[in-house]
């Protein structure tokens, strides 16, 4: 029998760090937004295992490469150890239908609101013996196509209002989530948690 888990499912850009407008290619150009450390700590303390979900097209338009992205997802590890937290891994999604790759145009279906980046990361905690408990499992986000991932993976949708903070682009989408957190911060302390 497999041991039911919680996960905080989280986009990157907006939502963990500032979207500076375009690609986050070297960690000096990473800067987290506040308490977005502290958030990620709560939740691990909690026992939620966290899992990055981030479309990343630079790589598609060439503007970055996969050993950049993965020196600024441990980089992004590293700030969140020194609180007390984690992610267990970073899943991308490097194509972008506009852009066409011969190396990632196969991974175009990972994008969201797709679910495939969602779909592997819970494949591989069932390889590990591990069930994710859907009913105890968000989905933080800063845009409507992370709110509509969410609904289309069955995962429990919050908006934050950092980034883009699509708001009014979900209701015209009528894509409810179920609060809408200033932060990250705000979204696990003050509803996640409380759960």
């Amino acid at each position: 029998m497999r041991e039911k888990i919680a996960v905080l499912f989280l986009d990157r850009d907006g939502t963990i760090n500032h979207d500076i407008g375009t690609y986050v290619r070297h960690r000096d150009e990473f800067r987290l937004i506040e308490r977005a450390d502290d958030a990620v700590a709560m939740a691990v303390a909690a026992g939620f295992h966290v899992i990055i979900i981030t479309n990343q097209a630079g790589l598609a338009k060439g503007i970055m490469d996969e050993v950049q992205l993965d020196e600024v997802h441990a980089y992004m590890n590293e700030l969140f150890m020194k609180k007390g937290g984690r992610f267990d891994k970073a899943y991308y999604c490097p194509s972008h239908p506009d852009y066409p790759h011969p190396v990632y145009d196969r991974f175009l279906n990972c994008r969201k609101p797709g679910t495939g980046m969602v779909e592997r990361a819970i494949e591989e905690y069932r390889t590990k013996g591990m069930e994710v408990d859907m009913q105890r499992s968000f989905f933080v986000g800063d845009k409507a196509v992370d709110i509509e991932c969410a609904r289309n993976s069955g995962l429990r949708p919050v908006l934050v209002r950092t980034g883009y903070g699509e708001e009014e682009a979900c209701r015209r989408k009528h894509l409810v989530p179920e609060y809408v957190a200033r932060d990250l911060y705000d979204a696990v302390h003050g509803y996640i948690l409380k759960q």
